[in-house]
């Protein structure tokens, strides 16, 4: 009865450790303790044993170095110890702030260790858009290597390789030097065979792209699959996955992102450019030991890392600081906004160097416009805040229906045939509608894009007169023509289609972003909103609504700000974010008029989306793989206290506790082998339980593995004293082992009346692992991160096993 446990045992060894990109973190603190063991314990050796102490405590501090390179701070599946990390980092800094003054060469290391943070931000942006440009190139050439290639250059895309002909504009879906795989056959007749054969090779491309994939995550890296930013915010909170910010993960990660995008499934790269970046910031956070060894300080640079992948995502580097701010980031400190936007610029700016798209831009949906917006048009705009909230709605309660079925069914043992079968579907399906065949950046590009006097486009197709203002060209506004119309019904289609094979994308085990899907269904809303409001403006301009701003037949209404604001909507809708996404489309248009429509927009969406469930897709991706992520958005709304939530409970054995100076080595390694905690209680006596602080297991058991090498006079019968003084006389019986300095003497306490509020508040504040829970001063139990998410799960009508990791 005497073994309960005192906090969460460690997790086995994880199923893909051997995939961990990362160095070991050591801990600067096991250097100070061994030298503190050595000297106390030389301090208390008697006159008769004389144990020379300098090669006592060299060997001690020998034996630490190489130690704290076989092992990391904390275990995979655990949660960092914020203030402790803090606390080191402060100690650090004053360390070398008062070497600085003894040397020169002291002097130039403080001065490097001042600025490593800007000059690891500075590679991660670079490293960042260089991938950002490489991923953004392969995707766009073998998007369009499914429809056919072009002869004369077979690495340009489509686009580039009609700029060198005569006989195309923009617009044209073909031209003399590209040629679809049935031209390349030599068949130059369109019949129904040419369209057949055609057919075939699209499905096929998709069929290898997506097999190439899932067979390479499944492989090589089992962390490179999904969007990553859930399990990002997550770690970002203090929660370590070693693995999944490796190497391995960074490269099969953007390889098979543009894989997945080539494939035509209904996903996008945006997202997993997120995880990609922080792989880059995790990479080169060990090249400066004061972030590599600092889990803590590290989250900066992954903070910083994140903002960058926004940046290069959508070309919105103030986007992507505050993306990092408002969605993923837990702890954000001041410099850490200056570094995220200094390192989402300078990833902004390789990118723009690089030109991918060939168009000056970032991304290939920028745009443009002209003309303004009027008053009578925030009612549409509106209209579309609660289209993007109920899609959002939807597709979030059925894509976790969906998801939680793969993860209760046989089918989750099965994920690469499932994902053949989800791609053969979408091929399937996506081949015969124009607007789904194409790569979804280009569609919502088309769908963003104003008519002009040369666009022939179906979208465009107008019943309109030769204008002499524009040089005899086709005015683009008119009664809607028959391409148009067409383009509709298409359109309609298309938003059904992607809205519904989203669901089933999402979550499956390749690279799969939710931007670029969601905008897709969005714009799609927006553009046949658009289009609908201005030939309602066009038949009917003397209407109130449109007499003021319609007089005289000129062209009121755009529909492609009303495809850009329906992506906003449906964007927020899903995710639920509000300030960033504003300001990513004011970044994407590059204009600030058009601010308000998509402000009201993404509020109603959030509003909307808010009425049927306040989670976001992230959050609730966090809560069903179970990850102890205390969100600080959510409000606790009852009355428990900490008593409710604490261990052990009524009828449970009593805590594992070390008494301060009762127990010998011999007790305490039975101890950790027998318990497999992350930590003990230190109380004056098992009977009086008076708390006096809190030792880790990692460092008990690395101190007494170091006093069992190096000094001859500790024996499993030596007593361990987590006290100053040792009583009695220290010639007698064996010699005594002092760890008073490694004891943790005022660890975060609260009493068992404490309101839960507060307790959560405490958690997510100040990224507590533990708290001891007291009364009058006596300890009473423990409350962990895990037992208040848990707490949580149970009071929200959730499953609280769901809550799986530490």
């Amino acid at each position: 009865m005497e073994s309960k446990k005192l906090l969460e045992p460690d997790m086995s060894t994880p199923k893909y450790e051997s995939m961990n990109g990362g160095l070991p973190d050591d801990d600067d603190e096991l250097l100070d303790i061994a030298t503190e063991i050595a000297t106390e314990t030389a301090s208390t050796t008697s006159a008769g044993s004389n144990q020379p102490f300098l090669e006592s405590s060299t060997n001690i501090l020998d034996s630490s170095e190489e130690t704290m390179l076989e092992f990391g701070q904390y275990d995979d599946f655990h949660t960092i110890d914020w203030v402790r990390d803090i606390s080191r980092d402060r100690l650090r800094h004053k360390q070398i702030s008062r070497k600085s003054k003894e040397s020169c060469w002291d002097l130039i290391k403080g001065t490097h260790d001042a600025w490593s943070g800007w000059l690891c931000v500075l590679f991660v942006g670079m490293a960042a858009g260089l991938f950002a440009g490489i991923v953004d190139i392969g995707a766009s050439w073998m998007s369009d290597l499914k429809e056919g290639i072009c002869p004369e250059a077979f690495w340009l895309n489509k686009e580039q390789c009609c700029w060198g002909s005569n006989d195309t504009t923009f617009d044209d879906r073909s031209c003399s030097q590209w040629l679809t795989w049935s031209q390349l056959f030599g068949i130059h007749s369109e019949n129904a065979g040419t369209y057949i054969l055609d057919y075939i090779i699209y499905v096929l491309w998709a069929l290898s792209f997506s097999m190439i994939a899932v067979f390479l995550v499944r492989t090589l890296a089992p962390y490179a699959c999904g969007s990553g930013i859930p399990e990002i915010k997550t770690i970002l909170s203090g929660f370590i996955i070693r693995g999944y910010l490796g190497k391995w993960t960074l490269i099969i990660k953007s390889v098979c992102m543009m894989l997945a995008v080539s494939a035509g499934l209904s996903l996008g790269k945006e997202g997993p450019l997120v995880h990609v970046a922080c792989c880059i910031g995790n990479f080169f956070s060990y090249l400066f030991p004061k972030y590599g060894r600092n889990e803590a300080k590290k989250r900066e640079i992954l903070s910083a890392a994140s903002a960058a992948g926004v940046s290069v995502a959508f070309g919105a580097p103030i986007g992507g600081v505050l993306f990092s701010l408002e969605e993923v980031s837990y702890y954000f400190p001041l410099k850490t906004m200056w570094r995220s936007f200094f390192c989402a610029l300078v990833a902004a700016f390789i990118l723009r160097s690089i030109n991918p798209f060939g168009n000056s831009h970032l991304v290939k949906f920028y745009v443009e416009y002209n003309t303004p917006w009027f008053f009578f048009e925030l009612l549409p705009f509106i209209l579309l805040g609660v289209f993007g909230g109920l899609y959002g709605a939807f597709f979030n309660k059925f894509n976790l229906k969906w998801c939680r079925f793969r993860k209760k069914s046989r089918m989750g043992l099965f994920p690469i045939a499932e994902v053949m079968i989800v791609t053969f579907v979408t091929a399937l399906l996506a081949f015969p509608n124009p607007y789904t065949r194409e790569n979804t950046s280009i569609l919502i590009q088309r769908l963003f894009k104003d008519c002009g006097p040369v666009d022939d486009s179906d979208l465009c197709d107008y019943n309109a007169t030769y204008a002499p203002n524009l040089n005899n060209r086709r005015n683009p506004y008119g009664e809607a023509g028959t391409g148009v119309q067409n383009a509709m019904w298409q359109l309609f289609l298309a938003l059904i289609l992607k809205g519904i094979l989203t669901i089933f994308t999402f979550g499956m085990k390749v690279p799969a972003g939710l931007f670029i899907p969601s905008m897709a269904v969005g714009a799609i809303a927006g553009r046949l909103i658009g289009t609908g409001v201005e030939q309602l403006a066009y038949n009917f301009p003397d209407w109130i609504l449109f007499d003021e701003a319609c007089a005289g037949g000129q062209r009121c209404v755009t529909p492609g700000l009303y495809a850009m604001v329906g992506a906003a909507a449906a964007l927020g809708g899903v995710t639920r974010m509000t300030v960033s996404l504003v300001v990513i489309m004011f970044e994407l248009t590059g204009g600030l008029q058009y601010i308000i429509p998509i402000m009201a927009a993404v509020m109603t969406s959030k509003w909307v989306g808010d009425a049927f469930g306040k989670e976001g897709i992230y959050d609730a991706h966090i809560h069903l793989n179970g990850y102890p992520f205390l969100d600080a958005k959510e409000e606790f709304k009852h009355t428990t206290i900490a008593a409710d939530i604490m261990r052990p409970r009524r009828g449970d054995p009593p805590l594992v506790v070390i008494e301060q100076d009762n127990m010998t080595v011999e007790e305490l390694e039975t101890l950790l082998q027998e318990d497999d905690y992350n930590g003990f209680p230190v109380v004056v006596s098992k009977e009086t339980q008076l708390l006096v602080g809190f030792v880790l297991r990692r460092d008990l058991s690395h101190a007494l593995d170091e006093a069992r090498k190096a000094q001859d006079g500790v024996v499993s019968n030596s007593r361990v004293y987590f006290t100053t003084h040792v009583p009695g006389p220290l010639d007698v019986g064996p010699k005594p082992l002092k760890l008073k300095k490694m004891l943790d003497q005022s660890p975060f306490t609260i009493t068992d009346q404490t309101p839960m509020e507060v307790v959560i508040d405490m958690f997510r504040k100040l990224g507590l692992r533990q708290c001891l829970v007291t009364h009058k001063g006596r300890l009473l139990g423990i409350a962990t991160r895990k037992d208040v998410r848990k707490h949580v799960a149970t009071l929200a009508n959730q499953d609280p096993v769901s809550v799986q990791f530490h």
